[in-house]
C-alpha cells in the first residue's frame, strides 16, 4: 500500500426522508390549546370571571335579604330571585371579553402570529380553533359558576329565595353560560379584526356597555327598533324572566340576534385574516 492510497472511504450523507404529516384541524386545536393554557393571563382572567359571577350573586342575595324590610313597594314588585343571584353576569362578561381579545391581540403584539400562520398557511383553521376552544372553556366554567351563584344566592336570600325546580331557573342558568360564551367568541373575532389590545377592548366595551346607554338619547320610536338588537340587550333577553322594556326581544329571538352578531364578526375576521399580512 502506497502513501497516497486512502485507507477508508468517506461516509455518504444520509438522505432519508422525514415524514411530514399534514396540518389538520385537530393538530391546530392541540397547538392552540397548549398556547391557551400556558398563558398566566388565561387562568387569572377566567378566575376573575368565576369570582365575579359567584361573588356578586352571593353579595346581592345577602344584601337583598338584609334590606328586605326597607325596600320600596316598586322594587318589591319587580323583585325576581333568579335574576338577583345571576347579577354577576354583567361583570363576568367584561372579564371573558377582555380575555377573548387578549388571546389574539397578544400574538399580534409579540409577533407570534407570524409563526402561527407560517405553520398553518390557510389561516382559517386558526380562527376556528381559537374560537372553539375558548367557547368550550368559557361555557363549562361559566355554567358551573352560574349554578354555584344561583344556589348560594338563593341560600343568602333566605325565605325570599327559590329552588332549582322553580319555573325558568334551569333555563336562565344555562342561558347565562351561553350568553357569556357567545360574548367570548365575539371578543375573539374582534381580536382578529382590530389586532390591538386597546382597540379590541374599547370596541367590545363600546358595543356591550356604551352604545346601549348612548341609544337612550334617541327618539322613542328609534329606540324600539334599534336598542333591542344591540348585542348586550339581545343577550340579556335570554336570561331575563320579566323584562322591564316591553320592546325587549323574546329569549329565542335574543339568542338568534346575538348569534348573528357573532357570525358576522367571525366572517369579517376570516375575510380580513386571509387578505391582510400578519
Amino acid at each position: 500500500m502506497t502513501a497516497g492510497t486512502q485507507t477508508g472511504t468517506a461516509s455518504a450523507p444520509s438522505t432519508a426522508a422525514v415524514p411530514v404529516s399534514p396540518v389538520g384541524q385537530r393538530r391546530v386545536l392541540v397547538s392552540e390549546w397548549i398556547k391557551m393554557r400556558s398563558l398566566r393571563s388565561t387562568a387569572f382572567t377566567l378566575l376573575a370571571a368565576v369570582v365575579a359571577m359567584i361573588g356578586i350573586g352571593w353579595i346581592v342575595g345577602a344584601a337583598t335579604n338584609s334590606h328586605w324590610s326597607s325596600m320600596d313597594p316598586g322594587e318589591l314588585a319587580r323583585f325576581e330571585p333568579i335574576g338577583r343571584s345571576l347579577a354577576g353576569v354583567n361583570l363576568a362578561q367584561l372579564a371573558i371579553g377582555v380575555l377573548g381579545v387578549l388571546l389574539i391581540s397578544g400574538e399580534y403584539a409579540t409577533g407570534m402570529i407570524r409563526s402561527t400562520f407560517a405553520a398553518v398557511p390557510t389561516r382559517l383553521p386558526v380562527i376556528w380553533a381559537k374560537a372553539a376552544l375558548f367557547a368550550v372553556v368559557t361555557f363549562v366554567l361559566m355554567l358551573v359558576a352560574a349554578f354555584i351563584a344561583f344556589l348560594g344566592g338563593q341560600h343568602f336570600l333566605g325565605s325570599h329565595g327559590t329552588t332549582l325546580s322553580a319555573p325558568h331557573a334551569l333555563r336562565l342558568i344555562v342561558a347565562t353560560a351561553v350568553y357569556l360564551t357567545l360574548v367570548g367568541v365575539f371578543a375573539v373575532a374582534l381580536g382578529f379584526i382590530v389586532r390591538s389590545t386597546a382597540g379590541g377592548i374599547a370596541t367590545l366595551v363600546g358595543l356591550l356597555l356604551v352604545l346601549p346607554g348612548v341609544g337612550q338619547v334617541l327618539p322613542a320610536s328609534w329606540q324600539h327598533h334599534t336598542l333591542p338588537y344591540l348585542p348586550s340587550n339581545a343577550g340579556s333577553s335570554m336570561f331575563t324572566v320579566t323584562p322591564e322594556d316591553p320592546s325587549a326581544l323574546s329569549p329565542g329571538m335574543g339568542l338568534l340576534v346575538l348569534c348573528l352578531w357573532v357570525a358576522v364578526a367571525l366572517a369579517t375576521a376570516a375575510v380580513l385574516v386571509r387578505r391582510r399580512d400578519a
